[in-house]
C-alpha cells in the first residue's frame, strides 16, 4: 500500500544518546529543507540536541522547535534502535503517521534503513517512496492487578517472577479453557513483529509479519510438557498468577505494573497498532535473513 505523496511534514525522535545521532541529524535536516518538508522536534529532542542554541535552528528554515507531541504530521522520522522505534509506535498508535527508522541500534528488526543508506533513503521518504505495513498489538485489560487497561503491546508483554524470589506459577486460559498451570520464571506473549525477540529466546516460533494471532511462550519453564502455542486473533488469553509473591509485567521491555497474587491478566489481539514505512521491495523474509543472519556470521 502506497501513501500516495510526498511527504510535507515530519516529526523526529531519536536515541537517547545525542551523539551517536549528531551526523545523521543534520543530513536529515539539510534533505529535509531541499525537499521542502517541515521538520517538527518536541520540547525533548529540542533540548536533547540543543537544537536552540545552534545557528540556523531557530524558527523558520523548515525546523519547528518545542512542537506539540501530538502534532498531526505525515511521517515520524525515527534515528536510533527498535526501542525509539517503539516509542514512535506507541505516539502515534490509531493513527496515520508511519514511521520511517534508520537504525542506531544493535539489531534494528523494525528499522526501514541502515546508516549507510541515509541520504538516499531520506530522498526517497519525503518523496513518499515506500510502502505502509501495519503492524497489529497486544491489547491489555488488568483484573485484580494495576495495570492500565489502554497499555499496548507492539513486540511483547512478560510477566515474570521478581529478582530473587521464587519461580512462578503461572497459569493460563484460552477462550474459557485453562490449558495448564505451569512452574516457570515467567510468560511472554508476542506479535508477529515481537516473534523474533524474547519469545524466540525463549525456543518460540517466529511468525512472518502479516500472520494474524499471537504466540505464547514460557521462560525457564520448569516442565517437559510446557510448549509454545500460537492463538488465533479473536482468541482471548488470560494470564492468572497462582504464586505466593507478585509477578512484574512489562510491556515492550518497559515495566508497568505488577500482577498481584490471584490476580488475572486478559490479553487479545489488536488490529488496530502501528504503522511502519518499507522500502518497496524491502520483505520480513530479507529482513530476517540481514538482521539474524548477520549475527551468525
Amino acid at each position: 500500500m502506497s501513501p500516495g505523496g510526498p511527504v510535507r511534514t515530519a516529526s523526529v525522535l531519536t536515541h537517547s544518546h545525542p551523539g551517536q545521532t549528531s551526523a545523521a541529524l543534520e543530513t536529515l535536516i539539510a534533505a529535509a529543507r531541499q525537499a521542502g518538508v517541515t521538520l517538527r522536534f518536541d520540547a525533548a529532542e529540542t533540548a536533547k540536541h540543543r537544537l536552540a542554541e545552534r545557528a540556523g535552528m531557530g524558527a523558520g528554515g523548515g525546523v519547528q522547535l518545542d512542537a506539540a507531541e501530538g502534532a498531526d504530521v505525515d511521517l515520524c522520522v525515527v534515528l536510533g534502535g527498535d526501542g525509539t522505534i517503539l516509542r514512535a509506535l506507541r505516539r502515534y498508535a490509531g493513527s496515520s503517521t508511519p514511521a520511517f527508522a534508520v537504525n542506531f541500534g544493535d539489531i534494528g528488526f523494525l528499522a526501514t534503513i541502515e546508516p549507510d543508506d541515509l541520504g538516499g533513503g531520506l530522498r526517497r521518504a519525503f518523496a513518499g517512496d515506500f510502502e505502509l505495513l501495519h503492524l497489529p498489538a497486544i491489547a491489555l485489560d488488568g483484573v485484580g492487578g494495576n495495570i492500565k487497561e489502554d497499555e499496548r503491546a507492539f513486540n511483547d508483554v512478560a510477566v515474570h517472577r521478581k529478582v530473587g524470589e521464587r519461580v512462578a506459577e503461572i497459569a493460563y486460559v484460552l477462550d474459557g479453557e485453562e490449558l495448564g498451570s505451569v512452574r516457570c520464571d515467567g510468560l511472554v506473549v508476542a506479535t508477529p513483529a515481537g516473534s523474533t525477540g524474547y519469545n524466540l529466546a525463549n525456543g518460540g516460533p517466529v511468525m512472518a509479519w502479516g500472520v494474524e494471532g499471537f504466540v505464547v511462550s514460557f521462560i525457564a519453564p520448569h516442565s517437559l510438557t510446557a510448549r509454545t502455542l500460537v492463538a488465533a486473533p479473536r482468541d482471548r488469553l488470560e494470564i492468572h498468577n497462582r504464586s505466593r509473591e507478585a509477578l512484574d509485567v512489562s510491556v515492550d521491555g518497559r515495566p508497568v505494573g505488577e500482577l498481584e497474587p490471584g490476580a488475572r491478566l486478559d490479553a487479545r489481539f489488536g488490529e488496530d497498532g502501528g504503522v511502519i514505512a518499507q522500502l518497496p521491495g524491502f520483505s520480513f523474509y530479507r529482513r530476517l535473513r540481514d538482521k539474524f543472519g548477520r549475527l551468525a556470521r
